[in-house]
């Protein structure tokens, strides 16, 4: 029923969909919300780290500090941080660097600093590294502690420890959430549009205030979100497998491999060589 009223009701308007989904406007739109992805999930996932390794902390303070963060990051809604962001200069005038109650060496307009494309970054990328920082320290969790006590053990520090045999190991765990929470950075960015930041809804928006042509600006849209979520579940698919390697001793075949088995299989393409699963040698030479 669905794809008979795609095909049949002209209210879709599928001509205003085919004249806006490559306009420049629209792809500036969709670039805009890439770079907002990118940049708030590489500070979601390097605050997302260090949080979880503070939590771990033996110092009572700085595992303190750390769960505060996270407490509180993750007990207020982002569009609520968004907008406290953007408005961040009711609170500060001014963002000075100097001594702690002493001169100011130099002295900026909040204004000037916190911009509207500022503001998205900041309210985006540490509400993402509160959540991040549990999906890191559940994957630092799942690595057996008497690795790390070996490793220490062999006088190795334990930064040293979380870096080169703790961290690698968790990616396992660590690497699918992240694919998630990435996907749903992409459309979480939307947000942005409360505060007159630049994104793909929001060229979108632009658009169809000006020809009213909302239902087929918006499918554009969806199209592009669509198009995106599609190849980073590809990517995600990729470096799951990748880091599944040394947990299982044959890797299941990728959809190009599957899609050639069934071939060779049903069809009876007798020529095409039949598809074996990779083996993990763990390192070892043939």
């Amino acid at each position: 029923m669905l794809v008979h009223n795609l095909a049949t009701n002209t209210r879709w308007q599928g001509w205003i969909i085919n004249q806006y989904l490559f306009t420049s406007q629209v792809l500036h739109g969709l670039l805009a919300t890439l770079w907002l992805t990118v940049i708030a999930m590489v500070i979601g996932v390097f605050g997302g780290v260090i949080l979880a390794v503070m939590r771990l902390s033996e110092n009572p303070v700085v595992s303190a500090s750390a769960w505060v963060y996270i407490w509180f990051f993750r007990g207020t809604p982002v569009l609520v941080q968004l907008i406290f962001w953007y408005n961040v200069a009711a609170l500060f005038p001014t963002i000075s660097i100097g001594v702690p109650f002493g001169p100011a060496f130099h002295t900026w307009s909040t204004t000037t600093l916190v911009t509207t494309f500022a503001a998205s970054i900041l309210g985006l990328g540490l509400n993402e590294a509160a959540y991040m920082s549990e999906i890191v320290r559940a994957g630092i969790l799942s690595v057996d502690e008497g690795q790390s006590e070996a490793a220490s053990a062999l006088g190795m520090r334990r930064l040293l420890i979380m870096r080169r045999i703790v961290l690698p190991q968790a990616m396992r765990v660590i690497i699918p959430p992240t694919g998630n929470e990435t996907i749903s950075m992409l459309k979480t960015t939307s947000l942005v549009s409360v505060i007159a930041s630049f994104d793909l809804l929001v060229s979108v928006q632009r658009i169809y205030n000006a020809n009213y042509k909302v239902i087929p600006l918006l499918v554009v849209a969806s199209i592009w979100y669509l198009v995106v979520t599609s190849v980073l579940t590809v990517g995600q698919y990729y470096v799951e497998r990748h880091y599944a390697r040394g947990s299982m001793r044959g890797l299941p075949p990728t959809p190009p491999q599957k899609f050639r088995e069934f071939f060779v299989r049903h069809i009876g393409i007798t020529h095409a060589a039949p598809v074996i699963p990779e083996r993990d040698t763990g390192g070892a030479g043939s």
